[in-house]
């Protein structure tokens, strides 16, 4: 009996409910979350979090002031700066903090859009085919043809620097992606019998891609996704980097990188920590991508 409770208590939750328990028991997924967690708390308590306005010049101490903490022989009589001071006198530590609200902001928004975008487009060439298809697929092969980093700096360029064009610009390069696997997804859902027996029944073709195509599709949507979302945030510090991004002051990872490349030498901290907190950004939706995949994968599940 009590080797089949855990079956029965199985067999007696919904599908979402299966998925998140096990999501909560992958390891790779436990440490994203908790990662993701940290850097979402940390941008939404900034103005508590951060000692110091970010974009505020601070006269009283040197230029690149390496680290410094009171309990490691600071100076009790000057302000602790933990993560330095950088080439126009900011502290370092407030940039992070506040950097990580715009990089959220960032990836979250432009994988939206781009999924958004991408799933209308895929699942319409999809599911109607013909003419349609043909030309989706086309403009997709176009785009998908540049590299994806060089077609960014090209349409910022044309559009202007400036946060919302990155933002377009990071989601018209990632639209192809999300199209292409939603209309391979969407010409395989529709040809199952199911599909068959609602449409002998009278569904109509926008009711049929709605309640019985969609639903089915959408799996290797939220992984990738999830992976997305970590290109968008490392596509938007390297055109940040390249001067083409959030405009200074704005506390900005890439831009911050941008702007100390030059120190790496002499202040070495200024370019690393901002390039730990992308890094630790990008390998927590990367965990979380993976844990997905494994979670939501029928062949990975019923094969462990």
């Amino acid at each position: 009996m009590t080797s089949a409770e855990p079956l029965i208590h199985a067999s007696q939750r919904t599908p979402f409910q299966n998925v998140m328990h096990r999501i909560v028991r992958h390891r790779s997924a436990q440490v994203g979350f908790i990662i993701l967690g940290l850097m979402i708390a940390m941008a939404i308590l900034a103005p508590v979090l951060a000692p110091f306005d970010p974009i505020k010049v601070l006269t009283d101490v040197k230029v690149r002031t390496p680290p410094c903490i009171h309990v490691l022989g600071c100076p009790a009589d000057k302000p602790e700066h933990i993560f330095g001071v950088d080439g126009n006198r900011r502290d370092l530590l407030s940039r992070i903090i506040y950097g990580a609200r715009l990089s959220l902001i960032i990836g979250f928004a432009s994988a939206t859009f781009a999924i958004l975008t991408g799933v209308i487009l895929g699942a319409l060439a999809g599911f109607i085919g013909g003419w349609f298809d043909n030309l989706v697929m086309r403009l997709m092969d176009i785009l998908l043809a540049f590299p994806s980093l060089i077609l960014a700096i090209a349409i910022v360029a044309v559009l202007g620097s400036g946060l919302i064009n990155v933002l377009l610009a990071i989601s018209i390069v990632a639209i192809p992606v999300y199209a292409r696997i939603v209309r391979a997804s969407v010409l395989q859902v529709k040809e199952q019998d199911f599909v068959s027996a609602s449409r002998a029944l009278g569904a109509s073709p926008f009711g049929l891609l709605i309640n019985h195509v969609m639903p089915n599709t959408l799996t290797p949507i939220i992984v990738q996704g999830s992976l997305g979302i970590a290109s968008a945030i490392l596509d938007s510090a390297a055109l940040s980097f390249l001067g083409l991004g959030a405009p200074p002051p704005t506390p900005e990872w890439g831009l911050m990188l941008g702007e100390e490349r030059n120190s790496v030498f002499n202040a070495p901290h200024l370019v690393f920590i901002p390039g730990i907190a992308i890094m630790l950004t990008v390998l927590a939706f990367n965990l979380i991508g993976d844990g997905l995949r494994d979670v939501l994968d029928p062949r990975l599940v019923h094969g462990g």
